[in-house]
């Protein structure tokens, strides 16, 4: 049995080609270049706006195998991580605390750095967008009912669509200089709690669905949770 710390990993390093079918509105034509005060602005919409707790049910498949498992998730603003996943009876158990783009630690490590290299698709799966990072050069369209852009930073590319009306939506499309790493589409109900959120890896072909449940309010990360295991 995987461990969801392996299947983001796996999921999180892998690029290849498309899907036929990726999940979420497609990032619209039209796009101009933008400011990066008004790329931030944008993903200020999708940013942590309260301390939350949400708990998780995640499943996994992969060539017509099926994994499934539970974790929860600590958020404080502007962008404080704490993490934990657990496959089914407790197996495979791990936690981490993040910072920004930053990983504070890991258990166990060897997986969750797997991870890192992606913090956008890590961020997009708990709905929200990353500010663009310094020199990247930016487009975007706002239509009122949508806001899409793109950064560029070298050979990565990283794109978002987030959909203001009905209801919330937000895709992060991800891509390195072998292709695409990863697209999250992640969808909001009326009171603006995330409900679920969809990672496709289109090489495997593979696919990660999360269910968010539980959604509680905090206003800080317990020391007993910020610090790692055993300190």
């Amino acid at each position: 049995m995987r461990t969801i710390g392996a299947i983001l990993a796996l999921a999180l390093t892998t690029a290849g080609c498309s899907l036929n079918r990726l999940s979420g509105p497609p990032m619209p034509t039209g796009l101009t270049p933008v400011s990066a005060e008004q790329v931030r602005g944008w993903a200020a919409e999708s940013a942590i706006d309260s301390g939350k707790m949400v708990r998780i049910r995640w499943s996994f498949l992969e060539e017509g195998a099926t994994a499934k498992g539970r974790g929860t998730a600590w958020l404080v603003p502007p962008d404080s991580l704490r993490f934990d996943f657990r496959g089914p009876l407790g197996t495979g158990a791990g936690a981490a605390v993040v910072v920004g783009d930053q990983e504070q630690w890991s258990e166990p490590e060897e997986e969750f750095r797997k991870l890192v290299p992606s913090f956008p698709l890590l961020w997009a799966i708990l709905g929200s967008a990353r500010p663009p990072e310094s020199g990247a050069e930016l487009a975007g369209v706002d239509d009122g009912r949508l806001v899409a852009w793109r950064s560029v930073v070298g050979t990565d590319t990283v794109e978002y669509v987030w959909v203001r009306t009905p209801l919330n939506e937000l895709v992060a499309d991800v891509r390195g200089p072998n292709g695409r790493i990863g697209r999250v589409h992640a969808r909001f109900d009326a009171g603006g709690n995330l409900v679920s959120s969809r990672l496709d890896v289109p090489s495997r072909p593979a696919r990660l669905d999360l269910e968010f449940y539980g959604h509680g309010r905090i206003t800080e990360i317990p020391d007993s949770l910020w610090r790692r295991p055993g300190q």
